[in-house]
C-alpha cells in the first residue's frame, strides 16, 4: 500500500498522514524529515537548508530511495512532501518499480483559503520549549504551554503577504501533478476542514472515506 498525501498550506498534511500511517499501521515518510535528518551529519545539505536553498532531486530521490528499502516500509507507507514536479513523479515511479510497488491512492487535502490564512496566522509557539499550537489544537490554559508552562507567542515569520505567495505558489505547481494522478485514476480530494488537526487515537481510515 502506497499513498501520497498532498496539499497546500494548512491542510494538515503530516497530521493526516501521521493518523493514516498509524490505521494501516504503515510508516510515515516525509522527505522534509530525511532531509533534516541527514543535515545532522552532512554539512553540506545542513547549510543548503539553512540557506533556504533547493535540494537536487538526483539527491532527494537517492535519499527517498535509501528509506523506502528499510525493513519498515515493506508492506507500503503514507508519502507526505514528494513528489511535488512532474519530473518527480517518474523518478518516484522508478524507485517504487525497484521496490516492486506502485502508488494506490493519492489523496489531496484542501480547505478554504480563509481558513488557510486562520490556521497559520493564529498559530502560537511556546518560546520555551517549541511546542506549536493552534486554532484546531489550542492549549489547555490560554497562552500557556501544556508542557512546560511557557509562554505561547504569535509566531512573526507568518504574515498574510508570505502565506498567500505559499499559497498561489502551490496552487500552481500542483496543477499537472494532481492532473496526472486524476488522469490514472488515483485521486481523491478530501475536504481537510470538517476533521480536527488533534491526533486522535481512535482516528480511522473512515476519516478519509476511502
Amino acid at each position: 500500500m502506497v499513498y501520497i498525501i498532498t496539499g497546500g498550506p494548512a491542510t494538515g498534511k503530516g497530521t493526516r498522514s501521521d493518523i493514516l500511517s498509524k490505521a494501516l499501521n504503515i510508516p510515515h515518510i516525509s522527505t522534509g524529515d530525511i532531509l533534516r535528518e541527514v543535515a545532522l551529519t552532512d554539512e553540506d545539505i545542513k547549510e543548503r537548508l539553512a540557506k533556504g536553498e533547493l535540494i537536487s532531486d538526483d539527491i532527494i530521490t537517492k535519499l527517498l530511495e535509501e528509506r523506502l528499502s528499510k525493513d519498515d516500509c515493506k508492506n507500503g507507507f503514507v508519502l507526505d512532501g514528494y513528489p511535488r514536479t512532474i519530473s518527480q513523479i517518474y523518478l518516484l515511479n522508478e524507485v517504487l518499480k525497484k521496490l516492486g510497488k506502485k502508488v494506490d491512492r493519492v489523496i489531496e487535502l484542501v480547505v478554504p483559503d480563509e481558513l488557510a490564512f486562520k490556521r497559520i496566522l493564529e498559530r502560537k509557539k511556546c518560546i520555551q520549549c517549541g511546542r506549536a499550537y493552534g486554532i484546531d489544537f489550542p492549549p489547555v490554559v490560554e497562552d500557556i504551554c501544556d508542557d512546560c508552562g511557557g509562554k505561547l507567542e504569535i509566531r512573526t515569520d507568518d504574515t498574510k503577504e508570505t502565506l498567500k505567495k505559499r499559497i498561489d505558489t502551490y496552487k500552481k505547481n500542483s496543477k499537472e501533478i494532481l492532473e496526472y494522478y486524476r488522469n490514472k485514476g488515483l485521486l481523491k480530494t478530501v475536504d481537510a476542514s470538517s476533521h480536527s488537526e488533534r491526533i486522535v487515537e481512535e482516528a480511522t481510515i473512515d476519516d478519509y472515506n476511502l
